[in-house]
C-alpha cells in the first residue's frame, strides 16, 4: 500500500542522515541481533544498529577503542574450516548432520545444493525462500524418502523494531521429510566432545536468531491446507575436532534461546519512535569534530552493564560515562535491579545514611541495615584491637621482630 511504502521510505532516508552522508550501512548480524536482545533497554545500540552505523569506528572517533571482535587470523581460520566441512557439496556436513540429528532419515549420498546469487540482500532472501520452498516440496512429494537439500550461505530477513535485518546463517539443511536445521559452524575447537560452554552460548544464542528468522520463513510459505515446514529447535553445532582440522559436531537445543531473544527482540522500542526523539540534525558521522559526536552519541540513553564489554564496540565510552555519572548500572544487572528506583551511588550512600528515602521502603530499609552492620562491625574491630601500653617509669622500644624489651 502506499502509505507504508512512503514511511518506509522516510525512515530509511532518517536512518541514512544519522549515519552520515555518503557512509554506507553496516550490516546487522545475528551476533548482534543476539547482544542486542541480552540488552534491550539499551537505545542507544538500538539506533545505532537500526542506522547501520559501524560502532567500532565510532567508539575510535570517542577516543574509546574497543577490542571486541575476532582476529583476523580467527577469521581466516574460521573460513578455512569451513571451507573443509563443506567440501565435495557439503558430504561431512550432511553425514554430521545425519548422524547427530536425524539417524532414522535416507541416508545423504548427493544433496541438492541451490544457486543462491542474487543481487543486494532483497534478491538474495526472495531466492532463499524460493529455494526452500522448493526443496520443502520436493520433500514432501517424496514421502521422506527423498533426498536431502544444502543451502550454503542463506540469506534471511529478521524484522527488528520496525528495521530489517538481513541475516546469513553458515547452512541450512533441509530433511527428507521436509523439515529444516540450522547449522553453525565455528573455529573453536570440541576437546573430547565437549567445547568453551561460554562460546557454546553465544553460538547457542545467535542460531536462535536465525531460528526465529526461519520460523518467518515457513509461516509465510503456508500455501492451501498445507501445513508450514517445521523449524527444528535442535541446531547442529560443528568445530574442529581437538586441535585438527577435521570436524566434530554436536546437537544443541536452542529452545530456551530462541523463546529469550523472540521475548527480547518484542520489547525493543521501534526505531522510528527512538529517532523521532532525537534533536533536529542528530548525525553520527565519525568524521563530525569530537564534541559534536560526543553531543550526538549522549543524546540517546543508553543502559551500560558490565556484559557490555564482551557484546559491544561502544563499552568503553558507555562505562567511563556510567562511571562519572555514578550509575549503578556499572556495577552489574543484579544490583541494579535490587536497588529500584535508587539509581546513582550518591542516592544509594544517602538513602543509607539515612539522609533520604522512605524508611518504610524495602530496599531503603534493607540499606540502612546494611550500613548499621557495616558500622558495628567497624567498632567491634577498633575495641578488639587496643593498643599496647607501656608500665609508667619504664622505658621500651619495639625490636624489628616485634617483641617489647625492656
Amino acid at each position: 500500500m502506499p502509505l507504508p511504502r512512503k514511511r518506509g521510505t522516510a525512515l530509511r532516508q532518517r536512518l541514512a542522515e544519522l549515519r552520515g552522508p555518503a557512509v554506507p550501512p553496516k550490516a546487522l548480524d545475528a551476533r548482534a541481533l543476539a547482544a542486542l536482545a541480552a540488552n534491550p533497554g539499551c537505545r542507544r545500540r538500538a539506533i545505532l544498529d537500526g542506522a547501520g552505523v559501524n560502532k567500532a569506528t565510532l567508539a575510535s572517533a570517542l577516543g574509546s577503542p574497543s577490542a571486541f571482535g575476532q582476529s583476523q587470523f580467527a577469521l581466516a581460520r574460521g573460513n578455512t574450516f569451513e571451507a573443509r566441512v563443506k567440501a565435495d557439496g557439503g558430504a561431512e556436513l550432511l553425514r554430521l548432520v545425519h548422524e547427530k540429528l536425524d539417524p532414522g532419515a535416507v541416508p545423504p549420498v548427493k544433496a541438492e545444493v541451490p544457486d543462491l546469487t542474487a543481487g543486494g540482500p532483497e534478491g538474495r532472501t526472495a531466492r532463499t525462500a524460493l529455494a526452500l520452498r522448493d526443496a520443502t516440496a520436493a520433500a514432501r512429494a517424496g514421502a521422506g524418502t527423498g533426498g536431502w537439500t544444502l543451502l550454503d550461505h542463506p540469506m534471511l530477513a529478521l524484522d527488528v523494531a520496525g528495521s530489517p535485518a538481513f541475516l546469513e546463517p553458515d547452512a541450512v539443511v533441509v530433511h527428507p521429510d521436509g523439515s529444516w536445521t540450522v547449522v553453525e559452524i565455528k573455529s573453536f575447537p570440541m576437546l573430547d566432545g565437549s567445547a568453551d560452554p561460554a562460546k557454546v552460548g553465544a553460538a547457542a544464542r545467535q542460531a536462535a536468531v536465525y531460528v526465529l528468522a526461519l520460523e518467518e520463513v515457513a509461516a509465510r510459505l503456508v500455501q492451501g491446507g498445507d501445513p508450514a515446514p517445521v523449524v527444528r529447535h535442535r541446531v547442529l553445532l560443528v568445530c574442529p575436532k581437538d586441535f585438527s582440522n577435521l570436524a566434530a559436531a554436536s546437537a544443541v537445543d536452542v529452545r530456551k534461546q530462541r523463546a529469550v531473544t523472540g521475548r527480547q527482540l518484542s520489547r525493543l522500542t521501534r526505531i522510528e519512535d527512538i529517532a523521532d526523539t532525537l534533536p533536529e540534525g542528530t548525525c553520527f558521522a565519525p568524521d563530525l569534530p569530537a564534541g559534536d559526536l560526543t553531543a550526538a552519541v549522549e543524546s540517546v540513553p543508553a543502559e551500560y552493564a558490565p556484559e557490555c564489554l564482551s557484546a559491544c564496540e561502544l563499552a568503553f565510552h558507555c562505562r567511563d560515562r556510567s562511571r562519572a555519572r555514578g550509575a549503578v548500572t556499572s556495577l552489574g544487572r543484579s544490583v541494579r535491579a535490587e536497588l529500584g528506583a535508587l539509581t546513582t551511588v550518591d542516592d544509594v550512600l544517602s538513602a543509607a545514611h539515612g539522609r533520604s528515602g522512605d524508611p518504610q521502603d524495602p530496599t531503603v530499609a534493607a540499606l540502612r541495615r546494611a550500613a548499621a552492620l557495616r558500622a558495628e562491625a567497624l567498632r567491634g574491630t577498633e575495641l578488639a584491637s587496643p593498643k599496647p601500653e607501656l608500665e609508667p617509669g619504664l622505658e621500651a622500644e619495639l625490636e624489628p621482630g616485634g617483641a617489647v624489651c625492656r
